[in-house]
């Protein structure tokens, strides 16, 4: 009785731990959203509140004020989000397949070239100029989506979970006559479910907060993504407050303008539609990371 006493006991601890963890985890959210959606004089006079003191959409109106640009920037990171995924995942996987394979000549110097490239780059300054006067790449997806396709460490996370697949069910796949492209695609691939899920989750998360090359490449409004969108919208009111500023009688005004409510109504914009992909990936998410995180 006294065993299943403390068991119960440690159980219950263990349960008010991670329940209070939980609530640590959510309570940033609420209170992201409760200041998007505060009133920015309530903000200077009272600070950040988990309740708004008075519920105001001012920060909303100003972002969906020129909708049509909004629009066109969630169409181009849903382009650049979902293209991007696929090529990366195909390429990273074909390419962790084959470095996983044992029986391959060139693994070890290709696992080194790979590794060194997380070491070292080639500088901003010579990618830029490849990307632009090389390439031709300014103002085009292209430019979006090249830049983030250079994530070595997802290849190599993905090669350790290949290397864990029975050795037995690819030499099976041979014997019945499949090449290495059958045994790629049709016995790899479906065998990789949380490996690819996890991978493809982080990747996903990346190109959709993507906004360095869209500073660097891109100059037309049509291409802005999201989150250098917002960015610009965030610029271009804080240029505004500081002229008000400098404008007798404008001093009112500046304050008014949303400033750290507009920042976070942003922050809800950019990360709302992620709120609802994880879900779909959370099943695989931990399964890819600690089996693939097994061997080095």
């Amino acid at each position: 009785m006294n065993v299943k006493k403390k068991v119960s006991v440690y159980k219950i601890l263990i349960h008010i731990f991670f329940l209070l963890l939980s609530i640590g985890f959510v309570i940033p959210l609420i209170t992201i959203i409760s200041i998007s959606l505060s009133n920015e004089t309530d903000i200077v006079l009272s600070g950040y509140r988990l309740i708004p003191k008075n519920i105001d959409f001012n920060a909303y109106r100003f972002v969906f004020k020129n909708h049509q640009q909004l629009i066109n920037a969630y169409k181009v990171n849903v382009v650049l989000s979902s293209v991007g995924l696929l090529i990366y995942l195909v390429m990273s996987s074909m390419c962790a397949y084959a470095i996983s394979r044992y029986d391959f000549k060139y693994k070890s110097a290709i696992t080194f070239y790979l590794f060194f490239t997380m070491l070292f780059n080639g500088g901003l300054v010579p990618v830029y100029i490849l990307m632009t006067n090389f390439l031709r790449l300014k103002n085009t997806y292209a430019a979006l989506i090249i830049p983030l396709l250079g994530n070595v460490w997802f290849v190599f996370l993905m090669r350790t979970f290949f290397q864990q697949l029975p050795g037995s069910i690819i030499e099976s796949a041979r014997i019945d006559g499949a090449n290495e492209w059958l045994t790629y695609y049709k016995i790899v691939l479906p065998l990789s479910t949380p490996a690819l899920a996890t991978v493809g989750l982080l990747q996903l998360l990346a190109n959709w907060n993507s906004w360095f090359p869209a500073l660097l490449y891109i100059d037309e409004p049509r291409l802005y993504t999201l989150q250098y969108l917002l960015q610009v919208m965030l610029r271009n009111i804080q240029e505004a407050i500081r002229t008000m500023d400098n404008i007798p009688g404008g001093l009112y005004d500046a304050q008014n303008l949303p400033t750290e409510s507009l920042r976070m109504a942003m922050c809800i914009l950019a990360i709302g539609p992620m709120l609802f992909v994880f879900p779909f990936f959370q099943k695989y998410f931990v399964t890819g990371l600690t089996v693939g995180a097994v061997k080095g």
